[in-house]
């Protein structure tokens, strides 16, 4: 429990950004978007919307909230990604360069493209031989599961991560991303795996993701597998019981989401 104060802003500080997000309605991509005041002049301006009445403040609360709700489970997955490296370093006495992993893409101008997952587990940079030993076990049986290759599990040293909150999204961009991300990770000698923190997977999705060798955890409680479970995993592998962590601070999470929602649900907070 020690670590709780810092565990809380890695993942709160992201969440409390939304609390200041306002809709662009389509003026750039860049800025810090319109407050209501700038929102009605542009709507009032534009004849067909202001014959609809579309400069009506409950309009801007619509898109604030619409948007918003988008950048919150958005952020809440920025610092669980942050709060999963983290407790890597600190539970397997990791170094913050030991568990950040990329790789670059050639692009067709002759440039190339850095991608990058959000953690790494090098074996041989655990130094606890206990720790080191049941997180290779621990690999051993995910990669069995899979059917992955013997010959092709002999080569690996560690594995990668990426982390979301949740995965429900039918993206076909994405996913096939992700199934390149993978197929990378096993050509740089890294089983890859998806920490999904919550119960939110899309059911084709998993099924598709674990077909091309990822290993998938998600936010399952009670499992007692850490090869399906995200909780069992960080508990029985990483050695840190995540989901005890969240239990306990529960009450302190909701009240900053609740705070966020008030703010994203009232017209005139983010000016």
């Amino acid at each position: 429990m020690t670590n709780d104060a810092k565990y809380l802003e890695l993942i709160l500080n992201p969440i409390r950004v939304c609390a200041q997000y306002k809709p662009k309605f389509g003026q750039g991509a860049k800025g810090d978007g319109l407050t209501l005041a700038q929102f009605q002049q542009l709507y009032q301006s534009d004849p067909f919307y202001s014959w609809f009445g579309l400069d009506n403040p409950m309009m801007y609360a619509a898109h604030k909230a619409a948007g918003g709700m988008t950048s919150v489970y958005r952020q809440i997955g920025i610092g669980g990604e942050k709060l999963f490296r983290v407790v890597l370093q600190d539970a397997l006495s990791l170094s913050d360069a030991d568990t950040i992993w990329s790789y670059e893409v050639p692009l067709p101008n002759g440039k190339t493209r850095t991608l990058s997952l959000d953690g790494r587990v090098p074996l041989n940079r655990i130094a606890d031989k206990a720790k080191r030993k049941a997180f290779q076990t621990w690999m051993k049986k995910a990669a069995a599961k899979l059917n992955v290759d013997p010959n092709v599990f002999s080569t690996l040293t560690g594995a990668v991560f990426e982390v979301r909150q949740g995965y429900k999204s039918k993206d076909s961009k994405r996913q096939n991303a992700d199934i390149a991300n993978a197929a990378t990770a096993y050509t740089k000698a890294y089983l890859p795996c998806a920490v999904i923190l919550s119960t939110q997977i899309d059911g084709d999705i998993l099924l598709r993701y674990r077909a091309e060798k990822w290993v998938v955890l998600t936010g399952l409680q009670g499992a007692n597998d850490p090869l399906v479970s995200t909780y069992d995993f960080m508990r029985e592998v990483v050695g840190y019981d995540l989901a005890a962590f969240f239990q306990r601070n529960q009450k302190m999470l909701r009240t900053e989401i609740d705070l966020v929602l008030k703010a994203l649900l009232a017209p005139e907070a983010a000016q």
